[in-house]
């Protein structure tokens, strides 16, 4: 008995959905650590790191299924696109980590100017 087809629509988007756990475990903990300063720059700054890393996650994915090597057989297409999203994803969350953590003694010195 031959195997049944995958949903076209979900085998193009099957790395990303199985990514969507770890990379919404990574989010969370991005957003919420460091707990203060909390400032509207901030929660805009990881707000925009978060969607950025989102599209180009899911950008990279869809890259990648449509430039495998389709010789390489079909499970290479959802290696890469895993690969290409996971680097994506972890690349813009680390440059907006060492961003942030550069931003956050303005923050706070923000803080305590408003609290002076």
């Amino acid at each position: 008995m031959p195997a049944a087809a995958m949903n076209p629509q979900v085998e193009l988007n099957l790395a990303l959905i199985l990514f969507v756990p770890w990379f919404s475990i990574l989010a969370w903990l991005y957003w919420a650590y460091p707990k203060q300063p909390r400032l509207a720059a901030r929660t805009l700054f990881d707000s925009a790191a978060l969607l950025l890393a989102t599209l180009l996650a899911g950008w990279g994915m869809q890259w990648s299924m449509h430039n495998a090597d389709p010789n390489a057989g079909a499970i290479w297409k959802q290696v890469l696109a895993t690969s290409v999203a996971y680097g994506l994803f972890l690349g813009v969350m680390t440059a907006a980590l060492l961003l942030r953590w550069r931003l956050l003694p303005r923050w706070r010195a923000a803080i305590a100017a408003a609290d002076a």
